[in-house]
């Protein structure tokens, strides 16, 4: 299925045609849970890719078998992409690792009553926007980025494919207060301290990990090890469909790369729509790592920006 031109328009909000189809579309809103899921959402390039990795991996006790054999959309693939109803109605795995960018207002429903694991991945909204342009260079199936501040503009006015980030973090935070298997992490939580996330995370999907366990999902899903391994960093796929040469899937990952695209003024417009989309929202972000280096597991020192509506902070750097 090419349709790389082609743009699906789902409760006002527009996906990439190639991925999906009215009818996936359709499927995914109205999906029977299994209460032994696991999945994974987040608004895209904000660490699918990494939290996808690290649950594999956690699953099979760091052997990274799977993880080296097994393209990551097949091992977790996209509820609301057209190939998912397959791949799911042919696993035999107890506990399914699924995968989806849908804001809560569209999948919360089908979540209702469900025990299956929520994990929410969160990530700083400008390295999100600045990795997201760069992945519509090579993505032959999203509309062309133009330049940055017209991409900048979309984002900030939820015309993007996949609709609004803020739309996207308030709908599925919100669930943190009433919803027992709900797990929010930070991408910059994972950078900071992986084998601390890897530990929440295997606290929270009650699959308790050995230390060596812990080093090996370490090992398994650094930046570099992805970066290297063919089944997650997407050179399986054509080049028709994913233009390599303009870039690559696993381009840097670090934070604070939006210092290196945004002008001051654009920052300062990004910091007041922010404030304006979010004061009913209290959610801490953390802006960038200082003195960040490649191995994630070395101590880092946040910088955080608070936005705090019952105290009414104004999200800043501090």
């Amino acid at each position: 299925m090419a349709r790389l031109d082609v743009q699906e328009t789902f409760h006002d909000i527009l996906f990439p045609g190639h991925l999906h189809t009215q009818e996936s579309l359709q499927r995914a809103v109205s999906f029977l849970f299994q209460d032994t899921d696991i999945l994974i959402v987040s608004y895209p390039k904000s660490g699918t890719t990494w939290m996808q990795e690290i649950v594999t991996l956690m699953s099979h006790r760091g052997d990274a078998h799977i993880n080296q054999t097994v393209p990551n959309w097949a091992r977790a693939p996209w509820l609301e992409q057209f190939y998912s109803a397959a791949v799911l109605e042919a696993s035999t795995s107890t506990h399914r690792v699924i995968t989806t960018h849908l804001p809560h207002q569209l999948l919360g429903p089908a979540l209702q009553g469900s025990k299956a694991k929520v994990i929410y991945v969160s990530r700083n909204p400008k390295d999100a926007v600045v990795s997201f342009y760069h992945f519509h260079k090579i993505a032959n199936f999203l509309p062309e980025a133009g330049t940055f501040p017209e991409f900048l503009n979309k984002f900030l006015k939820g015309t993007l494919s996949y609709g609004s980030w803020f739309d996207h973090i308030k709908g599925w935070t919100s669930q943190m207060a009433v919803m027992d298997n709900f797990l929010h992490i930070t991408y910059e939580e994972m950078l900071m301290d992986l084998p601390g996330a890897i530990r929440r995370l295997s606290s929270f999907l009650q699959c308790p990990l050995a230390e060596d366990e812990v080093k090996s999902c370490v090992q398994h899903c650094s930046f570099s090890s992805m970066k290297n391994n063919k089944m997650v960093n997407y050179t399986l796929i054509p080049e028709n469909i994913m233009d390599h040469s303009k870039g690559s899937f696993m381009r840097k990952g670090k934070t604070g790369d939006w210092k290196n695209m945004f002008t001051e003024d654009q920052n300062q417009y990004f910091e007041s729509v922010f404030r304006s989309k979010m004061q009913d929202c209290a959610l801490e972000f953390v802006w960038e790592l200082q003195d960040e280096e490649e191995t994630p597991e070395q101590e880092q020192i946040p910088q955080r920006s608070t936005l705090d509506c019952e105290k009414s902070c104004s999200a800043k750097d501090v």
